[in-house]
């Protein structure tokens, strides 16, 4: 169960990663504006919501910052990453991806299967067990 849970993970990586800063952004922009802005808070008839919430806008802002903190690490890990893994497969020379070949396979493990496929293929091109 749970490896199938982490594959479907792994292959929405970048959208999840993307929602969860969009989430993280709107909790954040919440609490923002129940603190910095509490008298046009309760002017305002669209964000009578935040209004009613209170004091509990400071546990939003507190989630919604590390939400947006763990979408943007999981953003930026999947592409840098991404980067890494197409840059090394690039290569022709075997000795330089013989090299890289442990630290590619654990990159390619954190990655959607495309990229696994893509290190299979480089393997066999190279002959590469």
């Amino acid at each position: 169960m749970v490896s199938k849970i982490s594959r479907i993970i792994r292959e929405f990586i970048i959208i999840l990663s993307i929602i969860t800063i969009i989430i993280g952004l709107i909790l954040l922009t919440m609490g923002i504006l129940w603190y910095g802005f509490t008298d046009l808070v309760e002017q305002t008839i669209e964000l009578d919501f935040i209004y009613r919430l209170g004091d509990w806008n400071a546990y939003l802002l507190v989630i919604g910052l590390i939400v947006f903190g763990i979408g943007v690490y999981y953003l930026y890990s999947y592409l840098k990453d991404k980067k890494f893994v197409l840059e090394e497969i690039k290569t022709d020379k075997r000795s330089e991806f013989i090299k890289k070949h442990i630290e590619l396979r654990n990159t390619v493990k954190r990655l959607p299967s495309k990229y696994k496929k893509m290190l299979k293929d480089k393997e066999e091109e190279l002959g590469i067990k």
